[in-house]
């Protein structure tokens, strides 16, 4: 399998044993993590065209890996 760039580990290094603890204990946390991780493999999917899509679609998901990574950066940054 090929590197996935933007996962969220390469985003935030510094908080990666925080991500996995609230991937534990935040249920909201874990479901934002996740559905992150999806979109942004099927962006990658889309930017290596391994699954091409129409260049609108792709923005879309773009803009909603941004939206997931701020509320996810958010939730980080508190404490």
């Amino acid at each position: 399998m090929s590197h996935t760039p933007h996962e969220l580990a390469e985003e935030f290094p510094d908080k990666v044993e925080k991500m996995r603890a609230l991937k534990q204990t935040d249920s909201h946390f874990a479901r934002l993590a996740d559905e992150y991780r999806d979109i942004n493999r099927a962006v990658h999917r889309a930017e290596t065209n391994v699954e091409p899509m129409e260049d609108l679609a792709e923005v879309e998901m773009r803009k909603k890996r941004a939206l997931l990574k701020d509320q996810i950066w958010s939730i980080l940054s508190k404490g």
